[in-house]
């Protein structure tokens, strides 16, 4: 009931400002802006062209559009820049976190980036150059460098005193790494129990063990071993154990919904947007998905190459022609599954790329299975309409190509992660192709085989 309301009111809102929008009402639009909840502004811009999204912003009061430009995403954020120009989201620009900030970088031009970075303090330009620092994909490129200084002979009372004036510039309280002064990590303390605790009492008497991880780690693979541990967050250390930052649970979940997101996306042949479909220009929602057609219309060349070359046979039984949809879709079908699957496994760390071997002998005991089902129900249908040497190649037919299928599906996710590439990119759209094809050439030398083609 909540969340229709919640729709109710977004609607209503959008249709107020774009009436207003087309009278030319400023002074009433940002009275509205000033009065509606934060969280339907943020839908609203974020549904918006660009060009409005900016109106809508500048006419925000300065505190809610920093709240406003803070919660977009970092490919909206880039977008906003430049419609808005860099002067006018400096002040937004310098109250983000460092690992914001460089995520937003990454989007821009140089030369605005540049500009922006310019602007900065001294700290604030010390601590994103940290993270610029590290490589794209990695922990240290989406940790926080603003961490306290918690030292083991510390007592409770000058650890709080400390938090306190630090605590607009610090990323999370909850969490607090206790370091050596080598900065070598020692462990962590619990906000709550540094809150309960007496006041002289010692950081080393409430000193836990706690994971971490290395900051030229892979952050996905971080991200989806560190969020089932239930943590609010994660000291980062350098290769000498040194801490250099905190990775929050925020951050963490933020990076797999991305790629879990772009493995959809990819997996249905296009690009992830990375910004609200609303917003996105229609020449990026082109481009997200005109270099996978022509990929997949090159590629389905090899399909027809196939169906050339066994042209004769097809003349000479016409009956095989009919049987070609059901055979290449089981094929696509029975591989995507397949690569879904181990896709995903490795994603959670299920599968490593030593493991292709084992996958290979279990999908292929898979596919067999699947097989004699599909083939055993494909012989016995073709058998009764189109007698049994048809249902046979049918039948033999769906058996061969689900084993292969399967396989195939199952190893290229594994081969993709080994070469470096996204194992979401070997996925549907490649595998379908490749079965067509394979599935097609077995097709027909059962067919020559029993039929004596």
């Amino acid at each position: 009931m909540a969340s229709m309301q919640q729709r109710d009111a977004l609607r209503e809102l959008e249709k107020v400002v774009e009436t207003r929008m087309r009278g030319d009402d400023a002074e009433q639009i940002s009275g509205l802006l000033q009065d509606a909840k934060l969280s339907d502004i943020i839908r609203l811009i974020e549904r918006s062209p660009v060009k409005r999204a900016a109106v809508l912003f500048r006419l925000l009061p300065p505190e809610r559009a920093g709240v406003v430009f803070d919660a977009l995403d970092p490919r909206h954020q880039a977008e906003m820049v430049n419609a808005l120009g860099s002067d006018s989201v400096g002040a937004f620009f310098e109250g983000m976190g460092a690992e914001d900030r460089v995520m937003l970088l990454d989007e821009l031009p140089g030369p605005v980036a540049e500009r922006l970075l310019r602007d900065l303090s001294e700290k604030d330009k010390e601590n994103t150059d940290a993270v610029l620092g590290y490589e794209k994909g990695t922990v240290g490129r989406v940790m926080s460098p603003e961490i306290p200084e918690i030292y083991l002979e510390m007592t409770a009372r000058e650890v709080r005193e400390m938090l306190r004036e630090q605590e607009e510039d610090l990323e999370t309280l909850y969490t607090l790494p206790v370091i050596d002064r080598d900065r070598q990590l020692l462990g962590i303390v619990k906000m709550r129990r540094l809150f309960l605790a007496d006041a002289d009492t010692p950081v080393a008497d409430m000193l836990e063990e706690s994971p971490s991880a290395e900051a030229t780690a892979d952050a996905e693979e971080t991200a989806r071993w560190f969020l089932p541990l239930a943590l609010l967050a994660l000291p980062v250390v350098d290769s000498g154990n040194r801490l250099v930052g905190i990775f929050t649970f925020d951050e963490a979940q933020g990076i797999v919904e991305s790629e879990d997101t772009e493995d959809s996306a990819r997996q249905g042949g296009s690009e992830a947007l990375k910004q609200p479909y609303l917003s996105t220009p229609l020449t990026k929602l082109v481009r997200s998905r005109i270099v996978w057609l022509l990929v997949l219309a090159v590629s389905a060349i090899l399909t027809v190459q196939v169906l050339d070359v066994f042209e004769e046979k097809m003349e000479q039984a016409v009956v095989l022609s009919l049987f070609i949809p059901l055979l290449t879709g089981t094929g696509g079908n029975t591989g995507n599954q397949a690569a879904t699957t181990v896709a995903r496994a490795l994603a959670l760390g299920d599968v490593k790329k030593s493991d292709i071997v084992r996958v290979m002998w279990r999908e292929v005991r898979v596919g067999l299975m699947l097989g004699a089902v599909l083939g055993g129900l494909g012989f016995a249908l073709a058998s009764l309409v189109y007698g049994m040497d048809l249902g046979a190649v049918i039948g033999l037919t769906l058996l061969s190509i689900c084993t292969m299928s399967a396989t195939v599906g199952g190893a290229m996710p594994i081969i993709a992660k080994t070469v470096g590439a996204d194992p979401a990119v070997f996925s549907n759209p490649f595998i379908s192709t490749f079965c067509d094809a394979t599935g097609l050439i077995i097709y027909f030398m059962i067919a020559t085989s029993i039929l004596g083609l």
